[in-house]
């Protein structure tokens, strides 16, 4: 997305209590392969692959109390001074940065809403080897307690192009949108905090959803028609270990 450009969205984690599980639900929703790394240091992360190149990612959970959840990455070019300018933005610095392995140096912040995000600082390992395309990442979403805070951060701190909308203004560099970021409203408990979630590009939606469903899935959302001009047919998915995720496809014209 956007090839490695700083700031720009370059991989898609998730943290799952029953990885072979997450396996086997992703890989038959999606056609993605899993390989596991042997190396222990890397505690069983296994990297699903899309015609032979990584698409994304699932991990055991460190502890318990971590929750279940995609988990977002964006290019940086140096994590350290990053994590440190998002800190004086108002972003918080959870864990790194720390180099991980050989493959790239790596932290993990939330923004000044509360969402988790991370910063990869590429070495051996650049990101998604496929996106844009069906069953790749092709969307980002934020749900956010404060939006217009939300915005102004991640404009800053990563230089984000805004394409206003009273309702979801859109995000993206160099004149390509891969994001948006949208109020949280009455439909989301109080409980829930600020999150991205991955939008996922689908032949059809529909078809999707209900793929997901008979894999022990529960559709929170749709699928359902965005009311915007040109907007896209979209599912918002909560996985069977509870981590949500989007599907979406262009409507036709």
């Amino acid at each position: 997305m956007i090839g490695n450009l700083p700031g720009a969205p370059c991989w898609a984690q998730l943290s799952a209590r029953d990885s072979e599980a997450a396996q086997q639900f992703y890989g038959q929703l999606f056609g993605w392969t899993a390989e596991t790394d042997p190396d222990p240091q890397y505690g069983g992360y296994t990297t699903f692959s899309l015609g032979g190149k990584p698409a994304a990612a699932v991990a055991p959970l460190m502890n318990p109390q971590q929750p279940v959840m995609w988990l977002l990455s964006f290019a940086a070019p140096d994590v350290d001074t990053g994590a440190e300018a998002a800190k004086a933005a108002g972003a918080q610095v959870w864990m790194g940065p720390m180099d991980v392995g050989d493959l790239g140096r790596w932290a993990l912040l939330s923004d000044p809403t509360g969402a988790p995000f991370a910063l990869w600082e590429t070495k051996k390992f650049s990101g998604f080897g496929v996106a844009e395309e069906p069953d790749s990442l092709s969307w980002i979403d934020l749900s956010t307690r404060d939006k217009s805070v939300a915005v102004e951060f991640y404009r800053k701190f990563f230089n984000w192009q805004v394409w206003p909308h009273q309702d979801y203004p859109m995000v993206g560099l160099s004149d390509s949108m891969f994001g948006g970021i949208m109020e949280m409203g009455d439909m989301f408990p109080p409980e829930v905090p600020s999150h991205w979630n991955p939008f996922f590009l689908v032949a059809d939606v529909d078809a999707s959803a209900a793929k997901a469903t008979q894999l022990g899935a529960e559709v929170m959302h749709g699928p359902v028609d965005v009311e915007m001009e040109n907007g896209p047919r979209i599912a918002v998915i909560r996985d069977p270990q509870g981590a949500t995720f989007g599907v979406f496809a262009p409507r036709e014209s």
